[in-house]
């Protein structure tokens, strides 16, 4: 009877585990048939593209004739190019005005939407600029700035300012530009640290307040640790969106006047479609491509964006 007792226990175990072995290939296939597509994306549209860019990188190809392989020359080239010295330095210096207003605003926004009002219709109106394409809000502002006919100007004469050049302007362009990016993509920024604050348990900031703490000490002292990794997330993906500019220069002002907005990716788009430089642009494109990885992972070390004090 033991040894009967004993072998459909077995006889149990044995099927238990075939069922736990079958549920568990079952669900893996799941999982890679739900990937899958996003993966092929990738592959198709990033990886093997990133993997030909490199490989033209080496080569001296105008697309009129067959590639022809120069190694790092096209690299030792571009460290004394002037035009990309300069177009690195215009992107620096519009990435470095971006990116502090931009999440600044977003992250003030967000905490009074949570403290003072939680209005569906309020986070509406925040993202709504983030709605409209790049190309479709540079023609708006391309309008609006407009020297002689632009609302904008029209405004300043009233206040008594008088009228700027800002997009006409080499002084003003880049920092005009660099608002209308600003005004696009805060209400996305305000979002996003809006989802952030609703994680923060609400019993800590009832805490301080019975410590006597104000808005300041609980925004420095709780708010600001708390959201650290989406801190992370949002100088991340605004830093790279910023490094790669493009749709409003293109519109607005192609790059002048006088080089004044003259972006990097301006400047790959100048070399691959205009003087027909597809190597030179492409070893451009590879060497703005590894400045991103080594900035973000700079960024995700010193924020330490894999930890939460929520832990």
């Amino acid at each position: 009877m033991t040894v009967r007792l004993c072998w459909e226990a077995s006889v149990v175990d044995a099927l238990g585990g075939m069922s736990r072995a079958r549920r568990r290939r079952k669900e893996t296939l799941t999982g890679v048939l739900f990937v899958a597509p996003a993966f092929l994306g990738f592959l198709l549209f990033y990886l093997l593209p990133t993997i030909r860019a490199v490989q033209i990188s080496l080569t001296d190809w105008n697309m009129m004739r067959a590639p022809k392989f120069i190694g790092l020359g096209n690299y030792a080239k571009l460290m004394s190019d002037a035009n990309f010295w300069h177009s690195a330095g215009v992107t620096l210096a519009y990435v470095l005005t971006n990116i502090p207003i931009q999440t600044a605003l977003g992250l003030l926004l967000a905490v009074l939407s949570d403290r003072l009002a939680r209005a569906v219709w309020l986070r509406a109106v925040i993202i709504a600029p983030y709605l409209i394409s790049n190309v479709v809000a540079a023609l708006i502002w391309l309008l609006m700035l407009d020297p002689i006919l632009g609302l904008v100007n029209a405004f300043l004469d009233v206040v008594g300012i008088g009228r700027q050049g800002f997009l006409a302007s080499p002084d003003q362009a880049m920092v005009s530009i660099a608002g209308i990016s600003t005004w696009r993509h805060t209400g996305l920024t305000a979002l996003l640290f809006y989802a952030g604050l609703q994680a923060i348990p609400r019993h800590l900031y009832e805490a301080a307040k019975l410590e006597g703490a104000g808005e300041w000490t609980m925004f420095r002292r709780i708010t600001l640790p708390l959201l650290r990794p989406v801190l992370a997330f949002v100088l991340v993906t605004s830093l790279i969106g910023s490094f790669q500019v493009f749709d409003v220069v293109a519109v607005t002002t192609a790059g002048g006047p006088s080089n004044s907005t003259r972006v990097l990716l301006w400047y790959i788009y100048e070399n691959a479609f205009r003087f027909n430089r597809m190597g030179y642009a492409s070893a451009i494109s590879v060497v703005l491509f590894a400045v991103l990885i080594l900035v973000t992972l700079l960024q995700m070390r010193v924020l330490r964006a894999d930890r939460s004090d929520l832990d």
